[in-house]
């Protein structure tokens, strides 16, 4: 089926792009999420008419993840967790805990575009590449470290609630 993408789509086309896909590839995603039309006279003259508008937003939505791409490498990223003695974690970071601590941080990453080779399973300081767009990429520093065995928190750091009421209590 010949379509006309509406949008950029990743290892497919540009705006405006005539491109050849499978028939079932083109109903269940491209069509549906409307990255593209069926070609036809009719939505080619309508194309036309709404390109600048398409190409407009598409470059205001680059825009605006080079900014959150800004942000993203000006922030580090801490996960705690449960390793052995050795560094080796219980259990295993995966973009799904990297995007929820970023977005303890105000910065909202979707966890597909987090790019990890394989989850992480030891302690450390990593570099993750995060795709935004497919024209915008950048790093983000991961620190995953040590927590105690019962609530998750740092080695070496008292919670503050515990500061707080030692402050209260004279001794």
């Amino acid at each position: 089926m010949e379509v006309l993408l509406q949008r950029n789509v990743d290892k497919l086309g540009n705006i405006g792009d005539i491109v050849k896909v499978a028939n079932g590839y083109a109903r269940n995603y491209l069509l549906p999420y409307g990255l593209a039309v069926q070609l036809t006279k009719d939505n080619l003259n309508r194309f036309e008419s709404v390109k600048r508008k398409l190409i407009a937003m598409e470059q205001e939505t680059k825009e605006k993840f080079q900014l959150l791409a800004k942000e993203l490498e000006k922030v580090s990223c801490t996960i705690i967790a449960n390793s052995s003695e050795e560094g080796h974690l219980y259990g295993s970071v995966t973009a799904r805990d990297i995007a929820k601590q970023l977005a303890g941080e105000n910065l909202e990453v979707d966890p597909k575009c987090i790019l990890l080779d394989e989850p992480i399973k030891e302690l450390g300081i990593y570099k993750v590449k995060i795709r935004l767009h497919p024209d915008v990429e950048c790093e983000a520093k991961v620190w995953v470290v040590k927590g105690d065995e019962g609530g998750g928190r740092p080695v070496g750091r008292a919670p503050v609630e515990e500061e707080e009421e030692a402050e209260a209590e004279p001794s």
